[in-house]
């Protein structure tokens, strides 16, 4: 008998306390600097794709979300300073468990994890992303890929001096002098 006012003591206790309320979707609340959400495949800082098809992100996945097809460049058209570049490149948010394997797999630090962290759609098909909606933006300077390397004569350049060369280059480039 008594444990029935109980259960009501507990409710009129907590009934005239304030409301915790938060306003998720008009107030974002940021999220922790070192969050890993959704992944990003980054640039070069001439805009050619880091990313060269090795497949070793997708190998790496424990729950086999990602997919990658590799193709070659060529001369005419050159999406990464490799011989090869992420052709097809997939990851399914369905099935990413956010693990982070693949950033540790990537060897050339083509793909990382951002902070953001609103993942969820009612469209199953919306939640497999694709290269174009993986690619980092093309910052200020950066040039639409297909096209020549920019930052040196062969990958060396760009994985061993590309930091050091792209320097160089927006110190001697007029139209950077203009974007800073």
């Amino acid at each position: 008998m008594f444990d029935f006012f109980k259960g009501f003591g507990v409710t009129f206790g907590t009934m005239f306390k304030k409301v915790v309320t938060e306003e998720y979707p008009e107030d974002f609340p940021p999220a922790a600097p070192r969050y890993h959400g959704r992944h990003q495949l980054n640039r070069h800082p001439d805009g050619l794709e880091k990313c060269v098809g090795c497949e070793l992100c997708a190998w790496a996945c424990p729950a086999d979300a990602i997919y990658v097809e590799g193709g070659d460049n060529t001369e005419e058209e050159r999406y990464s300073p490799g011989e090869r570049y992420g052709a097809i490149y997939q990851i399914n948010y369905l099935r990413c468990i956010g693990c982070g394997l693949c950033i540790e797999a990537c060897p050339t630090r083509s793909l990382t994890m951002t902070n953001f962290y609103e993942l969820a759609d009612d469209n199953r098909q919306d939640l497999i992303y694709t290269k174009e909606q993986l690619l980092a933006p093309l910052l200020p300077g950066m040039e639409q890929p297909p096209h020549p390397m920019r930052l040196g004569d062969n990958e060396q350049d760009y994985y061993v001096q590309g930091p050091v060369l792209a320097r160089k280059g927006a110190e001697n480039d007029p139209v950077g002098e203009q974007v800073k």
